[in-house]
């Protein structure tokens, strides 16, 4: 390993062990907030730790062994030289383990997030288009165990929708689900089809990471407008008697979110927030993705929301991701919620990159 890394790796034990020594002080004790702060940084040290010490266990071993090469017994020398070759490996393989490890995790990937699935071009085809998507992700969404919630949805005429926000609460959704933001696009023989024509139509999907209240940057009252409507759709006769639905525009970027699915107008402002929040958050990602694009490119792509990023061809029962190259011929699985067969790849082309990177620069 390069002198740069192992240092690195010096450090993080040293590290390690002084907040070791902080977690057991009384004043860090008694302080909360630092004491969250300082377990957090160790339960996240800890795992590259462990991997140090396994490594530097291994190095001993290899230099025990490497000591019995000039041993006169020629069993024990030849054994020697079969363990060496199997501690190499070993070590070779904890290396790379070191580096994955050492990548930063970034912004926001541990946390739950907002999916907004909208209608594009193909008129009533991409409503229902957009309505499969949703079932889609909250299949996928269930397979994972996490929760899902309805912040709003406006419906399409002949099914489907004209957009639907979700709210998907869990460990790593952001993580998981970021690189489905862009252009998704569908080709299909339309219910409605006549002569058997096949059309295409497009959804655009963006995931935008929840903010941790404690987090979030102050928004001026001054700068929301916020209106309350009756809300439409199910709900009973309740929700026709009451403006329970909450609508808030910010009037710096434009941005409008709204919220219907409570009865309670409180709990629909405080939803609605939440997803202000996470837009205004998303918006200065995107700026900085943007500006990073110009350095270099991902191979990921930049989760640009006019970007096409994926077609789903059922005539064929093929998805495809255009931005590693992806076919595979499993639609069906795909539509049903088994979303992993595409993110994994996608993770993992960009953990590829991530790596890439980290050996450059060191």
């Amino acid at each position: 390993m390069k002198p740069k890394l192992l240092n690195r790796l010096d450090q993080l034990v040293d590290r390690y062990e002084e907040l070791a020594a902080l977690l057991s002080d009384p004043e860090v004790i008694g302080n909360q907030a630092q004491f969250v702060a300082f377990s957090q940084e160790y339960s996240d040290i800890e795992p590259v730790v462990q991997l140090v010490q396994r490594r530097r266990e291994l190095i001993s071993d290899l230099g025990d062994l490497e000591g019995l090469l000039s041993s006169d017994d020629a069993d024990i020398k030849e054994l020697a030289e079969s363990e060496i070759l199997i501690c190499k490996e070993s070590l070779l393989l904890l290396e790379s383990e070191l580096k994955i490890a050492l990548i930063p995790s970034e912004p926001g990937d541990s946390k739950s997030a907002f999916v907004e699935i909208r209608a594009g071009t193909g008129g009533d085809e991409a409503g229902l288009f957009a309505g499969d998507l949703a079932r889609m992700y909250l299949k996928f969404a269930e397979s994972q165990g996490w929760r899902t919630e309805v912040i709003s949805e406006s419906k399409a005429e002949l099914g489907g929708y004209k957009e639907i926000i979700l709210k998907v609460v869990g460990d790593q959704v952001f993580g998981r689900l970021k690189f489905e933001s862009g252009a998704h696009r569908v080709q299909r023989i339309p219910a409605t089809e006549s002569q058997g024509r096949i059309h295409t139509s497009a959804c655009t999907v963006a995931v935008m990471a929840e903010v941790d209240p404690v987090a979030q940057t102050k928004i001026d009252t001054k700068d929301l407008r916020i209106d309350t409507f009756r809300a439409s759709g199910a709900g009973g006769q309740h929700v026709n008697k009451t403006d329970s639905a909450i609508r808030i525009t910010h009037l710096p970027t434009g941005f409008v979110v709204e919220c219907q699915e409570e009865r309670s107008q409180h709990k629909n402002k405080a939803r609605a927030l939440s997803l202000l929040h996470a837009r205004l958050e998303d918006a200065v990602r995107q700026d900085q993705q943007a500006k990073e694009a110009s350095e270099r490119k991902s191979l990921v792509g930049s989760g640009d929301r006019s970007e096409r990023i994926r077609t789903y061809n059922f005539p064929q029962g093929r998805v495809t991701d255009h931005r590693i190259g992806l076919s595979l011929y499993r639609l069906d699985e795909m539509m049903d919620g088994s979303c992993q067969m595409i993110i994994d790849p996608l993770m993992q082309e960009h953990q590829a990159e991530l790596l890439a990177g980290l050996d450059s620069g060191l």
